[in-house]
């Protein structure tokens, strides 16, 4: 959420001298984005960035994709995922494109090393557990339903306080709130779903001058690199600026209601380059008289549909449980299972808690995707009386 935030120490003006209490210089960072022309911070660090002591390449890091096959409706069952070393190491990918890549992980244990992507943008919506994101420009404390959204470049580490459960969304663009709400300053505006307030942002800035050994896992290019410095990679001292990373939790969103059936763009939170990010929330249920709370029968035009279920029973699915994804191509129409929008009407309110990406090209499966499917999931519109 790009509005400027400063922390810690820094000089009155941007690239002038600014001296540690021995009179050695601290090193100045411009990190942004779009060659200069993007958002940007300036951080003040204690050792020069550039400093590696040693570097290897770790491999691949491209999602392998499978053939889809006859176009269908598919579901994928993750709440058993097996639980991996760290956050990132037990990350599996299960559906992308050159927009985005949609995954989990599942892991109990803190990061030993440092993490930077430098080709995309990260969000990990926080499922089950809590913990912290540590990076160089502070602390950010994670809990249940929360958006962890990590611009480009960053350098971070999980620290996790109990075992914790992510769906992940990986990006090479941009992660920022609807243009539609937002007026030509940039500022949310008083029809927006939130607002900056809860936007949290880094509180605590740990200033390390450790030296020894600590490595980095960078991923560029679609490769791994390890590199090893001689240096604590938070010795940031301060910095101000509009890029870094912050958290907007899920229940903060203020659900749009109607009279009528309200389309899926109000439950839009975030936008990227051709993909969306909705959160579907606790809300009223419309209040016309004769108004059919479930969805109607609607095709994907332009846009494959892909919802991970949190929380709650979802008014308009049948055999979905909880921490399912669901994936609904284009090029079908879909919406409600037999018998689900006549359960529906009379009904006042959802307790439905769920996250989902509309992309506007065509997802591509991973053989672990394969792996987690629901067999008979396409076939779930034919139970009932067959109308």
């Amino acid at each position: 959420m790009p509005f400027y935030y400063k922390l810690g120490a820094i000089p009155h003006k941007r690239h002038i001298q600014f001296k540690k209490q021995d009179g050695k210089l601290y090193r100045e960072e411009v990190m942004g984005l779009e060659g200069f022309s993007s958002i940007q911070s300036i951080l003040y660090h204690q050792f020069l960035p550039p400093r590696v002591k040693r570097i290897e390449d770790i491999g691949p890091a491209k999602p392998d994709y499978v053939d889809y096959g006859p176009i269908r409706h598919r579901a994928f069952k993750t709440d058993q995922t097996p639980l991996g070393v760290d956050p990132v190491s037990a990350r599996i990918p299960l559906l992308g494109n050159s927009d985005v890549i949609l995954g989990v992980s599942r892991s109990k244990n803190s990061m030993d090393y440092f993490y930077r992507n430098s080709q995309a943008y990260e969000t990990w919506f926080v499922h089950e557990g809590s913990g912290i994101l540590k990076s160089q420009f502070g602390n950010l404390p994670f809990r249940n339903g929360d958006y962890i959204v990590i611009p480009f470049g960053v350098t971070w580490q999980m620290k996790l306080s109990e075992e914790c459960k992510f769906f992940t969304i990986e990006n090479p663009s941009q992660i920022e709130p609807p243009k539609r709400y937002r007026n030509d300053y940039g500022q949310l505006l008083e029809h927006s779903p939130y607002c900056e307030r809860d936007i949290r942002v880094p509180q605590e800035l740990e200033t390390h001058t450790e030296r020894g050994e600590f490595e980095v896992r960078i991923k560029v290019r679609d490769r791994l690199s390890r590199h090893i410095l001689d240096y604590h990679p938070h010795d940031v001292v301060g910095w101000d600026g509009y890029l870094y990373p912050w958290i907007f939790n899920i229940e903060d969103f203020e659900p749009i209601t109607g009279r009528l059936h309200m389309p899926p763009p109000i439950h839009q939170t975030f936008e990227a380059h051709n993909f969306v990010v909705c959160s579907f929330v606790p809300r009223l249920f419309d209040y016309h008289p004769e108004g059919i709370p479930a969805p109607y029968n609607h095709s994907n035009i332009q846009s494959d549909e892909v919802l991970y279920y949190a929380e709650g029973n979802f008014m308009s699915r049948k055999g979905i449980d909880r921490s399912d994804i669901s994936l609904h191509p284009f090029g079908l129409s879909h919406g409600p299972q037999p018998g689900m929008t006549e359960a529906s009407i009379g009904k006042l309110e959802t307790k439905e808690l769920a996250v989902m990406v509309d992309t506007f090209h065509p997802l591509n499966l991973t053989k672990q995707a394969v792996e987690m499917e629901k067999p008979g999931y396409m076939s779930t519109w034919l139970e009932g009386d067959g109308e």
